[in-house]
């Protein structure tokens, strides 16, 4: 069974000094991104007998949703014309695309760990690319310190009010494309996409799926406030964020979702699955809601499962 762990039971305040976003934010981000972003289709399909809805978010532009926050975030600011931010990969290619879209430029902050596929396609961008530390955390500590050296604009990946807002235009496209399906799933890694996914989805039921070892959003509602969590799984370069964002916990504490873990085998077999099934050769993050929904923990009679990028240096074996 699917786990029904909910944030009501949270007493923290985290944000409370930041705005949280809200559904209006997210049609605000509709219309202020279209013109750049590409309204990815939905999948109605089938599998085992089971009615199932595919958001297929690898097909953005840059391989994954993070477009879509780091466009939003940046047009709400004005556009400035140089930004700094740190990533594990899709967001930085987030920015770095957004940036070439209004004429800016792009400073990203990576993990030295992060996939060589990555880091490729970051350097190709234009984008300056610097790597440090071993994690996500130690990569955005160095960044913030630039931001505030050089007073530049600090892009969060995904804990600021306007980057949620924008991943929620995933949520508000489902409940417009595929309202048949009556719970969404998404993969979490800070929090970022799982709250916007909230505030747009509408009234269906939204599930946050972690791997066993990211589990920062469980952490948070295990500790009633976010709180470092290990970092170690097979989709961490996605997922590796050891502390989910109080911007999205505040949003989750006051519209909560329900939760589910998937182990490494289970995520990697759901990978192969997409290949086998659907020819989508998903990073491991992106098989995170699949590998959930194959082992019953994914609630609703057509649920839709956010396919939500596909950088990855892994090649589909046949």
């Amino acid at each position: 069974m699917y786990s029904a762990r909910q944030s009501g039971s949270m007493t923290s305040t985290p944000a409370a000094t930041t705005s949280l976003p809200t559904p209006a934010d997210v049609d605000a981000a509709l219309d202020r991104i279209a013109p750049y972003v590409r309204r990815t289709p939905v999948l109605s399909t089938r599998v085992g007998g089971r009615a199932l809805t595919l958001k297929l978010e690898h097909l953005q532009t840059t391989g994954a949703f993070k477009l879509r926050g780091a466009l939003n975030a940046m047009l709400a600011a004005g556009a400035p014309q140089r930004v700094v931010t740190a990533s594990g990969g899709n967001h930085g290619l987030g920015v770095a695309a957004a940036a070439r879209m209004l004429g800016a430029e792009a400073l990203v902050y990576v993990p030295e760990t992060v996939p060589e596929v990555k880091a490729r396609r970051l350097e190709e961008s234009g984008a300056e690319l610097v790597r440090t530390g071993s994690h996500y955390a130690e990569a955005a500590e160095a960044a913030r310190a630039r931001a505030e050296a050089e007073g530049l604009r600090y892009l969060h990946a995904y804990d600021d009010p306007d980057v949620v807002a924008g991943q929620g235009t995933i949520g508000a496209e489902i409940a417009a494309d595929a309202p048949e399906s009556d719970c969404v799933a998404v993969a979490v890694g800070g929090g970022g996409l799982v709250a916007g996914v909230r505030l747009g989805a509408g009234r269906r039921r939204v599930v946050g799926v972690e791997p066993e070892g990211c589990q920062s959003l469980h952490a948070a509602l295990a500790a009633g406030e976010p709180v470092a969590a290990p970092v170690d799984s097979v989709a961490s370069s996605a997922l590796g964020a050891a502390r989910v964002g109080d911007v999205p916990f505040g949003v989750l504490r006051r519209r909560p979702v329900e939760t589910a873990l998937v182990t490494d085998p289970e995520i990697t077999a759901a990978r192969d699955r997409l290949w086998d099934e659907f020819r989508i050769a998903a990073e491991p993050a992106a098989a995170v809601p699949f590998a959930a929904w194959l082992a019953g923990r994914v609630p609703g009679d057509n649920p839709c499962l956010v396919v939500c990028g596909a950088n990855a240096a892994w090649t589909p074996q046949e």
